[in-house]
């Protein structure tokens, strides 16, 4: 894995200060405008609205900016990060100064969904390998895109030809008017951007991934066929995992720690006790959402535990909608939860 990758972001942590602001607010940092990861957060401060608590879901480039924004954005309580771009990090967090200061307070909150990672490319594009000497869009550099799709070409050996920055909306429009011969994209099957928009599937398909010296890294997954209107079959490939972040808030340095960990544990509480409505209502990832998957070498923050015990009550401004008390699946999670925590 290249170091450099990531040389930006961390350079950007270490070096902005909290910003200050007037008022305290809610933040989510998610992803672009068409991903997945906006969705989930718009469900989740759906959840907040039902209990008066307000959550302002942020537009982002991605992983990468998202784990900065937990560790340096001020009101940024929550961002939603790859397992990939986690990896990375305890890779050189042992002997890196840097990255152990630029990781230094963020904390899992709950592990989410698998992620699948698309591969939008020209029909004569049939394999991985055959991205070799062609135009490929791997995303903007403060993306999880863009590691994801470095790590993989790396790991492969592939050489593109050019490797373009930009992001997959930018990316889309190029591709289909033939700037470009394929374009990664990491986000939760179905993604919006696949969806809302036209692709002709005779021209445009998914790339399988299968190659087995990702499987050390990636999990094996498969969108299955009509998930898009343009792939008429399923589609082996590989995922990673979508983990939610947050951060260790003190609650004796001042109000505003005091502040943000209360709203931690207020959402820990909203989540874990509203995951049926999540899965019944939400985007469909909500279905595959393993609360105890959690990533191994990372610990999660005291607020979280606080708001994951079953007596807890959500400091709500208002009557929650429907609301209900945690019941025997939640029950469940909780002590499955627990038990990984031990270990």
């Amino acid at each position: 894995m290249k170091r450099s990758v990531l040389a930006a972001a961390i350079g950007l942590a270490l070096s902005t200060g909290y910003a200050q602001a007037q008022a305290f607010e809610r933040n989510i940092m998610t992803g672009g405008p068409q991903g997945t990861y906006i969705q989930i957060g718009r469900d989740i401060a759906r959840l907040g609205a039902e209990c008066g608590l307000s959550l302002n879901v942020v537009e982002s480039a991605g992983s990468l900016e998202n784990f900065v924004g937990v560790r340096n954005r001020r009101n940024t309580q929550f961002g939603i990060v790859q397992s990939d771009v986690l990896e990375y990090l305890k890779t050189f967090e042992a002997n890196d100064p840097e990255v152990q200061k630029a990781v230094k307070g963020v904390r899992i909150m709950f592990p989410l969904y698998n992620e699948e990672i698309h591969v939008l490319a020209r029909r004569d594009v049939g394999s991985m390998k055959d991205l070799a000497g062609r135009k490929v869009a791997v995303g903007r550099k403060d993306s999880g895109t863009f590691l994801t799709a470095t790590l993989i070409l790396d790991i492969l050996q592939v050489k593109a030809g050019e490797r373009l920055d930009i992001n997959p909306d930018e990316a889309l429009p190029k591709l289909l008017s033939g700037e470009i011969d394929a374009f990664f994209y990491v986000a939760g099957a179905p993604a919006a951007l696949f969806s809302e928009n036209a692709i002709d599937g005779g021209k445009f398909h998914l790339v399988p991934i299968t190659e087995a010296p990702l499987l050390a890294t990636y999990t094996p997954s498969r969108i299955e066929a009509g998930t898009y209107s343009f792939q008429g079959e399923p589609v082996d490939l590989v995922a990673v995992k979508a983990v939610m972040m947050t951060y260790d808030y003190d609650v004796g340095r001042n109000a505003y720690h005091r502040e943000s960990c209360r709203t931690v544990s207020d959402f820990s509480s909203l989540i874990l006790t509203g995951l049926d409505r999540l899965r019944a209502t939400g985007h469909p990832k909500w279905k595959t959402v393993d609360l105890t998957a959690l990533p191994p070498g990372w610990q999660v923050g005291v607020c979280v535990k606080a708001g994951m015990a079953l007596d807890y009550k959500p400091a709500c401004n208002a009557p929650a909608a429907g609301a209900a008390g945690a019941d025997d699946s939640n029950e469940e999670y909780l002590n499955l939860l627990k038990q990984r925590l031990k270990q």
